[in-house]
């Protein structure tokens, strides 16, 4: 499957639950990329109603998140892009409703909080991948997202393989969850945090040091989630800056400190997070995670396709 032979034949919805789009002409560019490729596109963000950071006011962008539930010809709703917002729309959110609906939920980052809510409140998959900025507005769109992201999405199954080194051996089966670190933690103690037992973990983040990343990551051994979880997978951390003061603590040395101190095998590698080629996950969906010496392949099945 090529990126310039596609045709999905989808209805897609584009919302706004976050952040507005910077570049207006990439907009335009993304909607007419995704026509090309067959689908049927049903823009519900309007750049003249942004507010403040936000792609429209509180209630604007819920009115766009349920207009787009609503059209009978959408099927996948595809988020503009993350930063923030979502947090402060989850009080006012159906999840019974949302997960009832039958559409597909697609975004990362920020969306994080809106796929957890879903799980933990109706226990619908949705899907972790790419979102119009920047994976469809950008000059030069990464196949292998696309690729990976339509074939997730007509399934019924999905296999990402990757080449990593120095993780332990594995053959683990569980629910897959997760999605930005940082959104996470945040959630934690709250009722938009899914209680998954023998799950398999994905995490990732942008800007977060590593001292950072490994808080957060203890916060969770902390509550007990990680205890509970039959593997952790790392996608991409990348954007933070070491200094002199780290005196020798970067990544690799804070990896190395968590995988002496939590119950659970991480593995490190999976092509996700805020980067040009990403994988699709469903978030929600089973999995099985095999790793050997030097890869490891995660195959998804079990969630909605188109």
């Amino acid at each position: 499957m090529t990126t310039t032979t596609a045709r999905v034949n989808a209805g897609l919805a584009i919302v706004a639950l976050g952040g507005y789009a910077p570049d207006e002409p990439g907009l335009a560019r993304a909607i007419e990329r995704l026509r090309e490729q067959g689908c049927l596109v049903r823009n519900y963000y309007l750049p003249a109603e942004k507010f403040q950071r936000f792609g429209g006011t509180d209630d604007a962008r819920i009115a766009q998140l349920y207009a787009a539930v609503a059209d009978p010809d959408v099927k996948v709703v595809l988020m503009l892009r993350g930063g923030y917002g979502m947090s402060r729309l989850l009080r006012a959110l159906d999840f019974d409703r949302l997960g009832a609906s039958g559409k597909i939920f697609v975004g990362h980052s920020d969306f994080t909080a809106f796929q957890m809510g879903l799980l933990a409140k109706n226990g619908a998959v949705s899907f972790a991948g790419p979102m119009i900025c920047d994976d469809f507005t950008r000059e030069e769109q990464s196949d292998f997202t696309l690729q990976h992201f339509w074939q997730c999405l007509t399934g019924p199954s999905h296999t990402i393989t990757a080449q990593a080194d120095g993780n332990p051996p594995l053959d683990a089966s569980g629910t897959l969850w997760g999605g930005n670190l940082a959104m996470l933690t945040h959630l934690l103690g709250s009722p938009y945090f899914p209680q998954i037992d023998d799950g398999i973990l994905f995490v990732e983040d942008i800007n977060e040091h590593p001292y950072r990343v490994e808080r957060m990551m203890l916060q969770l051994l902390h509550s007990g989630v990680l205890a509970r979880q039959k593997a952790v997978l790392f996608g991409d951390f990348s954007g933070y800056r070491l200094s002199e003061y780290d005196n020798g603590y970067d990544f690799n040395s804070m990896l190395a400190y968590l995988r002496t101190q939590l119950p659970v095998p991480i593995l490190t590698g999976l092509p996700f997070g805020h980067i040009r080629d990403k994988a699709t996950l469903a978030v929600g969906g089973q999995a099985r995670l095999i790793s050997q010496s030097d890869s490891f392949s995660l195959t998804m099945s079990g969630y909605p396709t188109l």
